[in-house]
């Protein structure tokens, strides 16, 4: 007999509804009193201060015409760019290098996958200023360790920080090498909850290695590389720290980034109103950057 399907009756929620369930709101209550201190207002205040021309000494109502400005602004334009460039070139790089590591240390005992995770992780722990002087002694021209692996191999010293064509790649591979510890961490838990007997069964199918990782791993993985991806390129899109203090934006603002202007613009020409212009536009680019990962590859995960 053939079954017929039933769709569920979709109610609406009442009033009635939530004094019901006020119990739980009362719960998430301080979670949110957090969330609008730490988020709502000041980005309430970032959106209030960019409609101003604001600065130390006046205060003067401009409604958009800061965000005109720096639309029409070829540095503010390049370092959007700028930004692009490293957040696209950093996060597929440590996701896949994250990835990679996850899978080869699976097979091993605990005892080794901690030691290969804390190793990853170390640089997650150390402050991003001792991280970027190591990184200008390692890319230092008359005296870098990576300058003197090339001289052995007979080839000419590069300025990598000091050339706009290899300034930027440079800074890339600083991140891709030092990043990545957290979402190695991730996978290897995601990883680890993965049922035994899913790997077992496809092994006396016959099923590759690649066929088990292509088709069992990475699609119970994609939750893990969706949060993953999705924080890697926040984090990275307002990279500012190693920025300020190995290149200061330069040679040839072929490193500033957006984060970086922000702090030229507010603490250093001090107009406020502009950078909160400035604020306003990467914060919305970042939730389009969201909805975008969430609609390209949250559609096919599997949880």
């Amino acid at each position: 007999m053939e079954q017929i399907p039933v769709k569920p009756i979709k109610r609406k929620t009442t009033l009635k509804d939530v004094w019901k369930g006020r119990s739980g709101y009362l719960f998430i209550l301080p979670h949110f009193a957090l969330f609008a201190i730490f988020f709502l207002v000041p980005v309430g205040w970032g959106m209030y201060l960019s409609m101003f021309k604001y600065n130390v000494f006046s205060q003067t109502f401009v409604w958009f015409d800061n965000y005109k400005r720096i639309l029409s602004d070829w540095l503010f334009l390049k370092s959007l760019k700028n930004t692009f460039i490293y957040t696209f070139g950093v996060v597929p790089l440590w996701l896949g290098k994250a990835l990679l590591v996850t899978v080869l240390i699976y097979p091993f005992r605990k005892s080794i996958q901690t030691f290969f995770k804390a190793a990853f992780y170390l640089p997650h722990v150390t402050s991003t200023v001792i991280v970027s002087m190591i990184w200008l002694w390692v890319f230092n021209p008359n005296f870098g360790l990576l300058n003197y692996f090339m001289s052995l191999l007979g080839l000419e010293p590069v300025v990598w920080l000091g050339r706009s064509l290899t300034a930027m790649p440079s800074l890339i591979m600083m991140q891709v090498i030092m990043g990545g510890g957290s979402t190695i961490v991730l996978l290897s838990a995601a990883m680890a909850s993965i049922p035994e007997y899913y790997f077992e069964a496809a092994t006396l199918e016959g099923a590759s290695s690649w066929a088990i990782f292509r088709k069992i791993t990475l699609p119970l993985l994609k939750p893990t590389i969706l949060y993953s991806l999705v924080m890697g390129t926040i984090a990275n899109f307002q990279t500012f720290s190693n920025i300020y203090i190995m290149t200061s934006g330069g040679p040839e603002f072929s490193t500033t980034t957006v984060a970086y202007l922000i702090y030229e613009t507010a603490f250093k020409n001090y107009n406020l109103g502009l950078a909160s212009a400035m604020s306003m536009v990467m914060f919305a680019i970042l939730v389009v950057l969201g909805i975008i990962q969430f609609k390209w590859l949250g559609s096919n995960v599997e949880y």
